[in-house]
């Protein structure tokens, strides 16, 4: 039998991509996986997370904050992420649980950095202030063709919260979303050791494996557990 620790190492997973690709999804059956494996983890969500980032979130996707510009929304973004650091991730971490995000600051570089236009040195000082060194351990970049993307957005059933404050960022056209895709696929060509790309035009349950599969590749006391 191995000698296996109590409790492994707390970790930070992000799951990050464009509209439609399935990071809630997978989300929610990683942290079933960990749970099985007796492992306590945090699900939580960018925007958002946090009463006061909540706030925030629901006044940029009724798109109240859109004419003030991308910059101004990347800030917006920040208060909103220094927040669910400091009150929801940081303290789940300290106490030894997981915390899997949709989506983090790779997001914020994504949407209103490389396709927004925001330069580079304010996003970089926006992340210095809100993220206070707590960078995501793996993160998985769920990768699909736009056009294929935008069909699940447009059979799947929306969520209540969606119905009633609009997703600013899914009415783009399709050209943007590709310059999305593009901007993602850069950040992760940009951090091979955080990041690793999946192909999401697969079926929930094929990419939950190959999530798990990487997770353990990464983490292998994970699966330690296991066998202890």
């Amino acid at each position: 039998m191995l000698d296996v620790p109590a409790q492994s190492a707390a970790r930070f997973i992000t799951f990050e991509g464009g509209e439609g690709v399935g990071k809630s999804t997978q989300v929610k059956r990683l942290l079933v996986r960990l749970n099985r494996m007796d492992i306590e983890a945090v699900r939580t969500r960018e925007p958002g997370g946090t009463p006061k980032a909540e706030a925030v979130r629901a006044f940029i996707l009724q798109g109240r904050s859109e004419s003030w510009g991308p910059g101004a929304e990347a800030v917006l973004f920040a208060a909103a992420r220094y927040d669910h650091v400091s009150t929801l991730i940081a303290p789940s971490l300290a106490s030894g649980k997981w915390v899997i995000s949709d989506r983090f600051h790779d997001s914020t570089r994504a949407y209103q950095g490389l396709t927004g236009g925001v330069n580079e040195k304010l996003i970089q000082g926006l992340e210095t202030l809100a993220l206070d060194g707590h960078q995501p351990d793996l993160t998985f970049v769920l990768d699909m063709d736009p056009a294929s993307a935008f069909a699940r957005v447009e059979t799947r059933e929306i969520e209540k919260a969606l119905v009633q404050t609009g997703d600013r960022f899914e009415k783009e056209d399709l050209e943007w979303h590709r310059r999305l895709r593009e901007a993602f696929l850069a950040i992760a060509a940009a951090n091979p050791q955080r990041c690793v790309v999946l192909p999401a035009a697969q079926s929930p349950e094929s990419l939950e494996q190959e999530v798990w599969d990487t997770l353990i590749r990464r983490f292998p006391e994970v699966e330690a557990r296991k066998a202890g």
